[in-house]
């Protein structure tokens, strides 16, 4: 594995207004000064956490796709993050993996958030996604996700990178700031959560705690209440020299989550 060098966005997002936020970031991207691999997106990076899919949604082929797919070619690199899509007569939570080229990967959200109402609106996915950058192989996932250690949990091809993209509200932030490091820990890999900051249309307030936790627990980068744009590097030799001095994945039970 290469170092990886990933940008997070932790920005405040302007409630249903999609032209807005993707002027918005674009904005807040052009004050990258390094090269990059990834940029990292909060959930519904477009919206909000809005369960207005009816009014909000997109196809696959819509103006925040083709905003995702020009941006990975301008910045030469990988964008991700999730947006509300309208696809097959279903809406769904949807994550989306742009390379630079235009192609791309999908994950829809597996866990939606019933307090929220989400699971009335939107329809759950069923597959993990798995995709390879510069010798990593990396396990995206969405906000609520973050609560199901099982859903989580790296099984062969194993993951060296967890991604949490979220729109998780301050009220339960000790829970985010315990879990991340606790999946970072347990499955021996790094894993980047990247939360959103400000109120939303509900009146939410979000305080962001994006981070970074390497495989042993340490913190590698943490931003609170403040929108950033950080670009910070991850070691592949963290990850095999973690596995390799304390091969705790060997011992784990052989079942595999039943998708």
């Amino acid at each position: 594995m290469e170092n990886l060098k990933i940008t997070t966005y932790q920005g405040y997002l302007f409630w249903e207004n999609i032209d807005k936020n993707l002027q918005n970031i674009s904005l807040k991207l052009s004050g990258i000064r390094t090269k990059t691999d990834l940029i990292v997106l909060p959930e519904m990076f477009n919206t909000g956490f809005t369960m207005e899919a009816e009014r909000l949604a997109e196809p696959m082929n819509g103006k925040t796709m083709q905003w995702m797919q020009a941006t990975a070619q301008k910045y030469e690199c990988v964008v991700t993050g999730s947006l509300a899509i309208h696809d097959g007569g279903k809406y769904y939570n949807r994550l989306i993996w742009m390379r630079p080229d235009g192609t791309f990967e999908c994950y829809d959200k597996r866990h939606l958030f019933a307090l929220g109402k989400e699971h009335q609106v939107y329809t759950a996915g069923s597959k993990k996604l798995l995709v390879e950058l510069k010798g990593w192989n990396i396990c995206p996932m969405i906000c609520y996700d973050l609560r199901f250690p099982v859903w989580m949990r790296n099984t062969d091809p194993k993951y060296d990178l967890l991604l949490v993209v979220a729109n998780w509200p301050e009220r339960r932030a000790l829970h985010w700031r315990t879990l991340i490091p606790a999946r970072a820990v347990e499955n021996q890999a790094y894993v980047i959560g990247v939360n959103r900051v400000g109120h939303d249309g509900n009146e939410v307030y979000h305080s962001g705690d994006s981070t970074c936790i390497d495989p042993m627990g340490n913190v590698v980068y943490y931003k609170r209440d403040e929108e950033d744009v950080y670009t910070f590097t991850i070691n592949g030799e963290e990850v095999i020299k973690t596995r390799r001095a304390l091969p705790f994945l060997k011992d784990m039970e052989s079942f595999h989550f039943d998708e």
